[in-house]
């Protein structure tokens, strides 16, 4: 009996985390399943290289069967064995997001049944993707929050439009996830802001620094600063904001380009960070829908209160929904996010997965 899962790629914002998603719990499960309409709402629809990348990338740690993997595709069908776990390199071969293709990798790697590392090749600070920080900084801190053990090392930058960046990711195995529950953010604890550049004049980073510190002094928040070097192939400037809350922590990104002035990039930083200090969510809304698969995967009853419920969150809940028996709900008045995880066990070496 053919057991596939059949997703439109379509539902919700239609874009590839519907298809991130898909792939991460068709090779966790070892379920098959074919996806249409890929990237339907996006003004190029279908597999651009980033997709690619992932879908073969998965493809190859499970010995999955793959048709319609060809730039431009609008459908996919993806066959996976079994998860093994072990060395890999990976190359998007654009400036294509390494943290998104880590983020698709991780749910399966997290439950095989030996270690893995993760060479990962693209872009690291890109636009529309979380930058490597916040990957590092923020991500990965409640994932080892809820019992994983991952680790992440920058190697190289890579900016848009060159690519060319380099990360390594260390995954060892966890017997189960632990839920995560905040409700609450607390009180703030630390602001810590990161400059990163590379190929362009120190003084934008110089100016960008003392903005935030301009900005955020006149409402009273004092922040400690770190400038990095950014050596890469290309140009690139990020600005990165870690705050560390009580009980919880939230990450902001802002990338520098041509024609946009270092005070505007600082300002940008500032909204964000002061939109969500001024909010009741305990999580930023970046945080609130990548956690949502793990939330469905640990043992018991998980709870986040997000920023806001974006299209993204709501869209990964229908496609989790579709492969997992869970059911998540979402108070609107809190914008409370609950769900009551499956509990899941990790595959032993040589056994077949459920």
């Amino acid at each position: 009996m053919d057991d596939r899962i059949v997703i439109d790629g379509s539902i919700g914002e239609g874009g590839g985390q519907v298809l991130r998603t898909s792939l991460s719990l068709a090779a966790l499960l070892g379920r098959p399943f074919e996806i249409h309409n890929i990237r339907l709402n996006r003004s190029r629809p279908g597999l651009r290289p980033q997709h690619l990348a992932a879908a073969r990338a998965l493809a190859t740690v499970t010995g999955a069967e793959l048709a319609g993997d060809r730039e431009n595709s609008t459908s996919l069908l993806f066959a996976p064995q079994g998860v093994t776990g072990g060395n890999y390199r990976f190359s998007i071969g654009t400036a294509g997001s390494v943290t998104l293709l880590a983020t698709a990798l991780l749910p399966p790697l997290l439950f095989a049944p030996r270690p893995s590392s993760l060479v990962l090749e693209g872009g690291t600070h890109v636009p529309f993707s979380p930058v490597f920080h916040y990957l590092r900084e923020i991500f990965l801190p409640f994932l080892r929050r809820m019992g994983a053990e991952v680790e992440a090392d920058l190697d190289r930058w890579g900016w848009y439009p060159r690519g060319g960046g380099s990360c390594t990711i260390r995954v060892r195995p966890c017997r189960s996830l632990r839920a995560l529950r905040v409700p609450r953010r607390g009180r703030l604890r630390d602001l810590t802001l990161t400059l990163g550049l590379a190929g362009l004049p120190l003084h934008i980073v110089d100016r960008e620094e003392k903005r935030v510190r301009t900005c955020l002094g006149q409402k009273g928040y004092a922040l400690a600063g770190r400038f990095e070097p950014a050596p890469s192939p290309g140009q690139g400037n990020v600005l990165f904001l870690r705050a560390e809350y009580e009980e919880s922590l939230a990450g902001f990104s802002v990338l520098g380009k041509r024609g946009r002035r270092a005070e505007q990039v600082a300002d940008e930083l500032c909204r964000q960070w002061l939109r969500f200090e001024e909010g009741t969510g305990s999580v930023d809304k970046h945080l609130a829908d990548q956690i949502l698969l793990y939330m469905a995967l640990a043992a018991g009853d998980s709870l986040l209160t997000a920023e806001e419920v974006t299209s993204h969150l709501s869209t990964n809940i229908q496609v989790i929904q579709q492969f997992l028996p869970v059911r998540f709900s979402i108070d609107p008045a809190t914008l409370a996010v609950a769900v009551s995880g499956v509990a899941r066990a990790p595959v032993e070496s040589g056994a077949p997965q459920a």
